[in-house]
């Protein structure tokens, strides 16, 4: 069954190599994070699982890459200089900050005290630096709290290079930062994060059906990728929940160890953006109809997920614990496609006659998927750790091998083994796989 404990996922992330606190040497830095051997390739997985679905798998959507540091002029004009804030609030018996909307979820170490709030004032949220060797206001520069305005400030560039025509979507995944006030739940809520992100530019009378269109399909993905239906939920915003761009907003929601969160939100932003641009840059951002001979600015549908939030939900849904052989065994059930290893290549023993061999097929697994060598440990031990870190099958090399040319199988859902010639083996192990990880 999923983790009920988010310590089970944290303590396996450190202990094989998927998070580490970041600069723990020094006391850690809170809120930021590494991600060790297995986190970055599983972080990598989830973001190229997103651009097959959005990107490579559409004919609708191109995918960019935008910088990080941004002028003031583009904040100033999608508002976020003035308006992107949280609700702050001071406690003066613990000294301990808080937003205001989350106040029914601190963890106050005074609370038998009892808490004494100050008034609430907006907390801006944007990371502030500056360009060049002087500071001033002409050198301000801000880091991005969302890879969304590079896509707007370049509609122009990529409709007239990409030949594309709305609806039509641009997408991006990257690098967002936010100067949270309460970061926290692990990998959750952090200051520095990845996003993917979509802004699919429709004709503004079409934003409703493709509102709709997009909050299923994102579900969906989850879905296929391995988390149980029971474990998402559609949370539509109330009106006063809105952002200042938005005519509607849905969450898509996990159901973590400490409630429900959200993974990706929906949003229907009109044509709010696009004018803004269009006002304080004085260009056009316009679609010109040759087939109605109609000239309007696109309305937007926004799906905007947290990369590393999303990784998380993933390692929380395939926990499981179970026994085999009288031991008990703890696995990770991850889609192939998201495990950061889909093989794992065992030698037996560490004899110099079989490394050879074991060495060629690895080699030749290699070529099409992420694999994994491991000749240290016992096998019964080598496969636990397997198990434990998601990998979906285990090839062992034995002394046999050497006579019959064949080798072991093993998978990691149902432990089962079986027999085969090696020269079958890469057949095999796509069919197995499915189209899933090719």
């Amino acid at each position: 069954m999923p983790a009920q404990d988010l310590d089970q996922i944290v303590n396996l992330c450190k202990r094989r190599g998927f998070v580490y606190p970041s600069g723990e040497i020094y006391g850690g830095f809170r809120s930021s994070y590494d991600y060790g051997p297995l986190g970055s390739l599983m972080l990598r997985n989830v973001k190229d699982a997103w651009v097959r679905t959005i990107v490579q798998q559409r004919d609708d959507v191109v995918l960019i890459d935008t910088a990080i540091l941004g002028a003031p002029q583009v904040f100033e004009a999608s508002g976020h200089l003035s308006s992107f804030s949280d609700p702050l609030v001071d406690c003066t018996v613990c000294k301990r900050r808080f937003r205001q909307d989350q106040l029914d979820e601190r963890d106050c170490p005074q609370e038998k005290k009892g808490c004494d709030f100050t008034e609430a004032r907006a907390f801006n949220l944007m990371f502030k630096t500056h360009a060049g060797p002087i500071e001033g206001e002409g050198a301000t520069v801000y880091m991005r709290p969302e890879t969304a305005q590079g896509m707007f400030v370049n509609f122009t560039n990529v409709l007239q290079t990409s030949r594309k025509r709305p609806p039509f979507g641009i997408a991006q995944v990257g690098k967002s930062f936010r100067n949270e006030i309460t970061p926290g739940n692990f990998i959750f809520r952090t200051r520095e994060f990845e996003q993917m992100e979509l802004e699919f530019f429709v004709p503004p009378n079409e934003s409703a059906r493709w509102y709709e269109y997009w909050c299923k399909a994102r579900k969906q993905w989850y879905i296929d990728y391995g988390i149980p239906a029971e474990m998402l939920r559609i949370r539509e915003h109330a009106k006063a929940e809105l952002s200042h761009y938005s005519a509607g907003t849905s969450d898509i929601e996990f159901k973590f160890p400490w409630g429900w969160g959200e993974l990706e939100g929906i949003a229907q932003r009109t044509d709010y953006d696009l004018k803004q641009h269009a006002e304080h840059s004085r260009q056009k951002f316009e679609y010109f109809d040759q087939a109605t001979n109609e000239r309007y600015v696109p309305y937007v549908v926004e799906p905007a997920a947290g990369a590393n939030r999303t990784m998380a939900a993933f390692l929380l849904a395939a926990y499981d614990e179970d026994v085999v052989n009288d031991e008990p065994r703890t696995v990770l059930r991850l889609h192939p496609r998201l495990a950061p290893f889909q093989v794992a290549v065992l030698p037996l023993s560490k004899k110099e006659s079989l490394t050879p061999l074991a060495k060629k097929i690895y080699a030749t697994l290699a070529a099409r998927y992420m694999c994994d060598f491991d000749e240290t440990q016992a096998i019964g031990r080598r496969y636990r750790r397997q198990d434990e870190i998601g990998t979906p099958f285990c090839v062992t090399v034995d002394f046999d091998s050497l006579e019959d040319d064949s080798v072991t199988i093993r998978e990691r859902d149902t432990t089962a083994q079986s027999r085969v010639k090696i020269d079958a083996l890469l057949t095999e192990i796509s069919q197995r796989l499915g189209d899933s990880c090719t």
